[in-house]
């Protein structure tokens, strides 16, 4: 039983009121303005303020944000610092995070990384999730989300090129591999609902292939989705619009095509923090806009 209110339900909520606009922090210390990176103690401390700044000028208008932790980790422990103060600087302006953490792993092992990343010290209020040992790699997970109010995304179609090596092999019943997920990931999100109707587990499915996209949709009614694949990896609105259900039903999510906005902008040889979280909040609020002209223009 949910002892608080799940993430999902308030990742629909958000959805309603500020759009279908996830913002990656996917942050290299490249990304950040050189002066900014150049006076900060180090690439960490450059990193955080840059996300602080992004966070403040996009707030209104994101939904969520997604934190894919292997750009912190790659700076050590000063870089899993500034991951746990992005996720706790989203989290106490009551925003809602998404840890990018990919874990898939069995046991005591997987229920150790759900207390990790859950309840521990880098809590998020969702987690991204491989199901590719079974579901008993998924299903540790759960507790952890019901008595915390969590969620996850699990794996399911994903945006890069590689996908097709494995999730559209077709097993004996004519399925793709992609849909044996959405089918064990439905049955537990008809056992693990929240009040809007969707799983508290929901999947990853990027819209960079339209094909099926309006079939993985009608499928799969009661899975919220995380839609990666936007921006610069090639999916735009009508793509992400298809896997959308009346409106609602997913967060779409962009990196480097919002927090890198700022490279493409006049003046920027001179940029400061302000100077990119203006450009990133112009870039959030254009990608807001069309595919909520996309999405209104299909109900």
């Amino acid at each position: 039983m949910v002892t608080q209110t799940p993430a999902v339900d308030l990742l629909f909520d958000a959805v309603a009121s500020k759009g279908h606009v996830c913002v990656g922090l996917d942050t290299s210390a490249d990304y950040v303005p050189p002066a900014e990176r150049k006076k900060a103690a180090d690439d960490a401390h450059a990193v955080l303020a840059f996300n602080t700044a992004l966070i403040e000028a996009t707030f209104d208008v994101a939904a969520c944000y997604k934190v894919q932790i292997a750009y912190y980790e790659e700076m050590g422990i000063s870089g899993l610092c500034a991951y746990t103060k992005t996720l706790e600087y989203i989290r106490k302006k009551g925003g809602i995070v998404i840890a990018d953490i990919k874990r898939g792993d069995i046991a005591d092992t997987a229920t150790r990384y759900a207390k990790a990343h859950l309840a521990g010290e880098f809590k998020a209020d969702f987690v991204t999730l491989t199901p590719y040992l079974g579901m008993d790699s998924v299903e540790p997970w759960l507790s952890q989300a019901q008595n915390n109010g969590g969620g996850a995304f699990v794996l399911m179609r994903t945006s890069n090129q590689g996908m097709r090596d494995f999730q559209f092999l077709e097993t004996n019943d004519g399925k793709k591999v992609y849909n044996k997920v959405g089918d064990k990931l439905a049955e537990l999100a008809a056992k693990y609902a929240g009040k809007k109707g969707y799983g508290i587990f929901g999947a990853v499915v990027g819209c960079t292939e339209r094909q099926e996209a309006s079939d993985i949709r009608k499928n799969y009614p009661n899975l919220f989705f995380l839609i990666p694949g936007y921006g610069a990896q090639g999916g735009g609105a009508q793509d992400a619009a298809l896997l959308l259900r009346e409106g609602n039903g997913g967060v779409v999510n962009a990196s480097r095509s919002i927090i890198t906005a700022w490279q493409k902008e006049a003046g920027s040889q001179n940029a400061d923090n302000a100077f990119a979280a203006l450009a990133a909040r112009k870039a959030a609020i254009k990608m807001r806009d069309e595919i909520l002209l996309e999405t209104n223009g299909r109900k």
